[in-house]
């Protein structure tokens, strides 16, 4: 299927905002990953509900992979587009943990944002 110019630039936008959730987990920069997510956004993982300022804070009050000097191995697993709405798939090796995150975005007014994130350690998965 032949992508259309939006589609391109759509899918470049999406890129971004993900190396930006990479980026802001890894350096623990709370404003940056503030302005990723869409304000009403909830971080999921089975038994785990949190919302986003509840997550944040915890983000703002643990050390960074940076200064424990953590290599940056994020990674995009899969990207689906359609139309306005985007699910990521992607690796955030975290501290002793190695979780595969779903991020569910929309385009909305004009700018993609997060609106959902699911998680799970998969290291978990294989005990």
């Amino acid at each position: 299927m032949k992508q259309t110019t939006s589609q391109c630039s759509d899918f470049s936008t999406i890129t971004a905002v993900v190396q930006g959730y990479f980026e802001g987990l890894y350096h623990g920069d709370v404003a940056k990953l503030s302005g990723l997510f869409h304000q009403d956004a909830w971080l999921k993982a089975p038994g785990v509900r949190r919302s986003l300022a509840e997550w944040l804070l915890d983000v703002d009050q643990r050390p960074t992979p940076f200064e424990q000097g953590s290599a940056f191995a994020f990674e995009i697993l899969a990207i689906d587009l359609v139309q306005d709405q985007a699910m990521v798939k992607v690796k955030c090796p975290l501290f002793d943990f190695n979780y595969v995150d779903f991020l569910g975005l929309l385009k909305e007014q004009g700018q993609w944002r997060i609106v959902n994130k699911m998680y799970s350690d998969i290291a978990q998965t294989r005990q």
